[in-house]
């Protein structure tokens, strides 16, 4: 598996992952915990490379925990809810998507009433499904025409959501 472009990462990355033994680290905050001790342990690694290794399996670890809904929980500094991620609160992801919902439109009720259904579900920041309006995109180039559709490839100004800075909220 590639985690990323530094290959020394990628490999540390998959001997913690190999060294876990299920029956002893039989859940996953006890997977987390052993992966993480192993990267700090790593020697082939500087101490930046440890870091951003275990800012991947912490992703990993937060998309885990929401995904099962299970794990340890912790009081979010923010909003003082009780949230099982541990790189960011999904409570106050959700809170910032709600307040902007008024700044926004599909110009379809019912698109936009299942866009922020999804948006008030959303596990991970870069999963949050939004609406991009066309004048967000550029360079629009037709790639195809589908069975009742034309298709058309472009890049999103703004981008999508990667990750939620806590500090910011935003």
């Amino acid at each position: 598996m590639s985690y990323g472009e530094n290959k020394l990462i990628n490999n540390a990355l998959n001997r913690s992952y190999a060294l876990i033994d299920s029956n002893i680290h039989n859940d996953i905050q006890k997977q987390y915990e052993f992966r993480k001790q192993i990267l700090l342990d790593d020697e082939s690694l500087t101490e930046n490379e440890k870091s951003e290794a275990i800012i991947i399996i912490a992703k990993n670890y937060d998309l885990n925990k929401l995904t099962f809904n299970e794990g340890t929980k912790r009081i979010c500094e923010n909003c003082n809810q009780e949230c099982l991620a541990v790189t960011y609160c999904e409570y106050c992801v959700r809170n910032y998507l709600k307040a902007k919902f008024s700044n926004w439109t599909s110009g379809n009720v019912i698109i936009d009433n299942l866009i922020q259904e999804c948006q008030m579900k959303t596990i991970k920041p870069s999963l949050i499904p939004e609406w991009i309006p066309y004048n967000n995109l550029e360079n629009i180039e037709y790639l195809t025409k589908g069975g009742f559709s034309e298709i058309y490839t472009a890049i999103w100004i703004n981008g999508n959501f990667t990750e939620w800075d806590s500090e910011g909220n935003n």
